[in-house]
């Protein structure tokens, strides 16, 4: 794992040193290089988390560096390399770093085969649903994420993909078909181990954009079961007011239930202030081994600039989850 770690630090350390910084020009314009086309930015979040029922805690959550590279060919390279929890407060432990660990989010490269069909290979998010497409801090409205998109399916996978959109009148019908073909080689004991996995989604609509998602792949625990799944997901927007949710089923190889999850969240423009908006969530979530929650939230988040949010927000419900505890939260984010 340390080696892996270190490798992982010395790629992207070198790709840094590589990077040369954007600037504008008034002469004329020359052919980009090679190096003019690495681009560096990144995003970072810390927060306060007071749970119901254990002692209160303050993170800096994550700092992580993306670095993606565009010329004029048809290829594209993107990475994440991201820092978790890297220091920590407790009254207990004070200030340290038990929990920090690095983990190399993505690392893939685009082919533009034509114009409906590009080819990805790598480590990639999967395609599935919209939160764990997006689910930077500074990109979604709350400090917690709903507990059914990650606890019921891989997030990642390293293999390769296919996606695009087809023309569909005014609109068009966007695509991932992906399969994994390199299993982690650098787990953490607490994560769920996904093996096998292989999916595709279809998404669709303006006013209201609707997603498809097919998937199957093992899970190595006590049953070591194959999984298949099938998911659902929306988003649009009513007078300002934006709804989204997400629902997923899961069923095991003798086609009996073996999971579910859901959640129909909304943000709605307050009448106080600049840019403030309230948040409500509600969601519902099982699995064989955890039994059945009920969760909810209520928060107000703050968007301070474009790229920079402040997050309040109370959550109860049923149990507690490691990203998403009990009692109040509160996070600053922003997108470098």
């Amino acid at each position: 794992m340390h080696l892996i770690n270190k490798f992982c630090i010395g790629s992207v350390a070198l790709l840094l040193l590589l990077c040369k910084t954007a600037y504008a020009e008034d002469a004329p314009r020359q052919e980009k290089g090679f190096m003019d086309g690495f681009r560096l930015g990144g995003y970072t979040s810390a927060g306060i988390t007071i749970p119901r029922e254990s002692e209160t805690t303050a993170t800096i959550n994550e700092i992580s560096m993306i670095l993606t590279w565009e010329g004029e060919s048809r290829f594209k390279f993107f990475s994440e390399l991201e820092l978790e929890n890297p220091i920590s407060w407790d009254d207990d432990n004070k200030f340290n770093t038990k929990q920090s660990y690095i983990d190399l989010e993505r690392f893939y490269l685009d082919y533009n085969l034509s114009d409906k069909i590009n080819l990805r290979g790598g480590r990639f998010l999967t395609p599935t649903g919209r939160w764990n497409q997006l689910h930077a801090s500074p990109l979604v409205w709350t400090s917690s994420r709903p507990v059914a998109t990650s606890r019921l399916f891989p997030t990642a996978a390293n293999g390769m993909m296919a996606f695009g959109a087809i023309p569909l009148d005014n609109s068009a019908i966007e695509y991932s078909i992906f399969v994994e073909t390199l299993k982690d080689i650098d787990e953490d004991d607490d994560d769920l181990k996904f093996r096998n996995t292989k999916g595709a989604r279809i998404a669709f609509g303006q006013q209201a954009n609707i997603g498809v998602n097919i998937m199957s792949f093992d899970e190595r625990n006590v049953f070591n079961t194959r999984y298949h799944m099938l998911g659902l997901d929306f988003i649009t927007n009513h007078r300002g007011i934006e709804f989204l949710g997400e629902a997923f089923q899961r069923w095991d190889t003798h086609n009996n239930s073996s999971g579910y999850g859901a959640y129909l969240q909304t943000a709605v423009p307050l009448p106080v202030g600049q840019n403030w908006f309230g948040i409500i969530r509600l969601e519902t979530f099982h699995r064989p081994d955890e039994g059945h929650q009920q969760r909810w939230l209520i928060g107000t988040t703050w968007r301070m600039k474009p790229t920079q949010l402040l997050k309040l927000e109370l959550t109860g419900g049923s149990d507690d989850q490691p990203e998403s505890p009990r009692g109040f939260l509160a996070s600053f984010a922003v997108l470098f």
